[in-house]
């Protein structure tokens, strides 16, 4: 009886038995495989090693007239629809073309993993919304566009970077809502959720607006009004890293900014409360003389912010916005007729900003006309009308 229990308990250790394959091509011969166990990346492994220890990436596998991949990772051989004797074409792709090959993996890769950050970050973005009183961010379909110094739209080269920004500028102005309601920790949430959301966009274009610098001075802002001083490096940080960002933006001492402005001013309110922070964590640094330059500086630019309340009225009288009417006179130095010649520019730019996507939501509403293509991607307009052209 010990012996009957001894035979079956060895029987029931013993590995299964191996399944054997077939592989012709590149390297040919019969191959011993554990069908339910082994993956593609397995078979792909042996068979590169048998073919002359050869990189794994230049060995291509055809089974059924399809190319066995290596994702899903996990997928056994028995699961991509091998069975025993069944036959496998190998392939052996030149050194170059098999690191060309493993680039275009990488590239896919990564493309995947960021399309999985935007839709991760979406989700909990929409999560977040549900926990503030007002419940919603902005419409997902919502028309926005991105404008340097200049006033020229930046363009963006894919429909990813073109959501990411979307999501970041809807987040900041969320977070914007919450900083004027005092509820700072909650900001503060949703800002890091939007610096995040930037960070998916293509850095040298983000680098031509000043959007990431003043989200930056928010975070900041934040860290200061919950007295956290425990973040005093970090703020240190994202101070020096939005003074990088304006100046790249506007350019060194906001030369650029004047210069594609007609000698006009960048807004200095940005700079009052960037050398406000700056001051407040040098000393708490202990830094007081860094301290008291970047104070002083903030307190300059302060008081060049005051209009006289004479100017303003001139230009409401003239039926322009007080608000405008104060922000045209901080650009221009407090001269009458330089702020009436800007306001001028800023409505015409305002009218022809109103035309342009007016025509953008048309072309967004004719491309939905036509549904997506198999690729689950929108109608190319511009292909499409290149086809139209010629019949």
């Amino acid at each position: 009886m010990a012996s009957g229990e001894a035979s079956a308990s060895a029987s029931a250790s013993a590995p299964p038995p191996a399944d054997r394959i077939r592989v012709v091509g590149a390297w040919a011969g019969p191959l011993e495989v554990e069908l339910g166990a082994w993956t593609v990346p397995m078979l792909r492994a042996e068979v590169a090693r048998r073919a002359g220890d050869v990189e794994p990436d230049r060995v291509g596998l055809i089974f059924g007239g399809r190319v066995l991949k290596d994702d899903p990772a996990g997928v056994s051989l028995q699961q991509a629809g091998l069975k025993g004797n069944a036959k496998v074409l190998s392939t052996l792709a030149s050194p170059d073309r098999g690191k060309a090959l493993a680039a275009e993996a990488a590239a896919a890769a990564a493309e995947e993993e960021h399309s999985n950050k935007l839709v991760r970050l979406w989700d909990a973005a929409q999560a977040l919304s549900q926990r503030h009183s007002d419940g919603s961010l902005l419409d997902e379909n919502f028309n926005i566009a991105l404008e340097d110094q200049s006033g020229q739209k930046v363009m963006f080269g894919s429909a990813d970077d073109m959501k990411a920004l979307k999501m970041a500028l809807m987040l900041h102005q969320k977070a914007k809502v919450l900083i004027k309601k005092n509820m700072y920790k909650e900001a503060l949430d949703v800002l890091m959720m939007s610096e995040e959301a930037f960070a998916l966009c293509d850095n040298k274009l983000i680098e031509r607006v000043d959007n990431v610098p003043m989200l930056q001075l928010d975070i900041v802002w934040c860290y200061f009004m919950l007295r956290d001083v425990s973040r005093l490096e970090v703020a240190g940080a994202r101070l020096n890293k939005a003074r990088v960002g304006f100046e790249l933006s506007h350019g060194k001492d906001s030369t650029r900014f004047r210069l594609l402005q007609a000698a006009r001013h960048a807004d200095l309110a940005l700079y009052v409360r960037l050398e406000l922070l700056e001051g407040v964590v040098a000393y708490y640094n202990g830094n007081t003389e860094k301290a008291r330059g970047s104070l002083s500086s903030a307190q300059s630019k302060y008081m060049q912010l005051q209009v006289p309340d004479e100017a303003i009225a001139m230009l409401t009288d003239m039926g322009y916005d007080a608000r405008a009417s104060k922000r045209a006179l901080k650009m221009t130095g407090y001269d009458i007729q330089s702020s009436v010649d800007l306001l001028c520019e800023e409505r015409e730019k305002k009218i022809r900003r109103r035309e342009q996507d007016i025509e953008t939501q048309r072309e967004i509403m004719e491309q939905r006309r036509y549904g997506k293509t198999p690729m689950n991607k929108a109608v190319d307009m511009q292909k499409l009308k290149g086809l139209t052209t010629i019949g």
